[in-house]
């Protein structure tokens, strides 16, 4: 009977892991696996394979609890890094972690949040498998909703943190030139050794701002075109096979939609042009196109 791709391997890391091996013997076990990607004129972006014997047997070691699976993580983030290097891959590892969670809820929402924070995927990779079809399933269940709210307010604090050091720069600057004002006045008691942040550094702070703002709309934009998508193939299929659209899933996504809006109004609400120039135009759906329609009204 032949053994499944990678079998050795996982054996071989099993027992390499309980012995305390490091991040560069883990490494050197998986790196001769095939890709199963691999086509003669194309180079893939990442190997499913590594990330399947990697993942689900050093969170299968460390399932004993919550700390053990945490300090699994952090004794071979290098590997998870290396390997998580581009989108597609993070949200293989987001399988195989779903993989072997998918009966404890509770503890697929820590895992994630912890992929988040020690930053093995970002959220795009997050929303984009909350749709995918493999979720399909999941899709009414409230730990789903939890991890997707939780990557927004990841997202949200990350540029609430920028702009705060954006803002605590500037303030420091002005009263670096009302400082200067006053030595020039001959006030000794000014203090002129003051940090003083410049403008150099303020450009590039705020660029950095810039560049979080950019992926905060984008995240919005991939969470509402999902949104768009799987709610319009749902209405055209029930309408092509003569049945009424208004199900329990329909209501449930429609309500989660509305969420998502209210939620994070004071985010939503920065971007509200584009989403409305980009997704929610006259061709969408009217029913889709109401949820957005009433949210707009809310600051008119």
């Amino acid at each position: 009977m032949r053994s499944l791709p990678g079998t050795i391997a996982a054996h071989q890391l099993t027992t390499s892991i309980k012995n305390k091996c490091t991040a560069e013997e883990v490494f050197m076990i998986i790196k001769d696996l095939p890709n199963p990607l691999q086509e003669e004129d194309s180079e893939p972006t990442y190997n499913p394979l590594k990330i399947d014997v990697f993942v689900q047997t050093l969170l299968f070691l460390g399932s004993k609890s919550i700390s053990h699976t945490f300090a699994a993580i952090a004794k071979f983030h290098y590997i998870f890094k290396t390997l998580a290097v581009t989108e597609e891959a993070q949200i293989c590892i987001l399988r195989n972690a779903f993989e072997l969670w998918r009966q404890h809820q509770q503890m697929m929402t820590i895992l994630v949040d912890k992929m988040l924070k020690t930053q093995i995927v970002e959220c795009f990779a997050v929303a984009n498998w909350i749709f995918s079809k493999e979720m399909v399933p999941e899709f009414t269940k409230i730990y789903v909703w939890e991890i997707l709210h939780l990557t927004i307010r990841k997202m949200n604090k990350h540029v609430q943190k920028l702009q705060k050091e954006v803002d605590d720069a500037r303030d420091k600057l002005a009263k670096v030139v009302d400082l200067c004002c006053k030595i020039l006045q001959g006030d000794e008691n000014s203090n002129s050794e003051k940090e003083r942040p410049t403008e150099e550094m303020i450009e590039r702070m705020e660029e950095r701002l810039e560049a979080a703002q950019a992926d905060q709309k984008n995240l919005f934009l991939i969470i509402f075109q999902r949104f768009i998508m799987i709610l319009t193939e749902h209405i055209a299929k029930r309408e092509s096979e003569g049945r009424d659209s208004n199900t329990f899933w329909y209501r449930w996504t429609i309500g989660r939609l509305q969420q998502v809006f209210l939620t994070h109004h004071d985010q939503v609400f920065r971007y509200i042009s584009t989403l409305e120039t980009l997704l929610f135009t006259t061709d969408t759906d009217p029913h889709i196109l109401q949820v957005f329609q009433q949210f707009a009204r809310l600051r008119t």
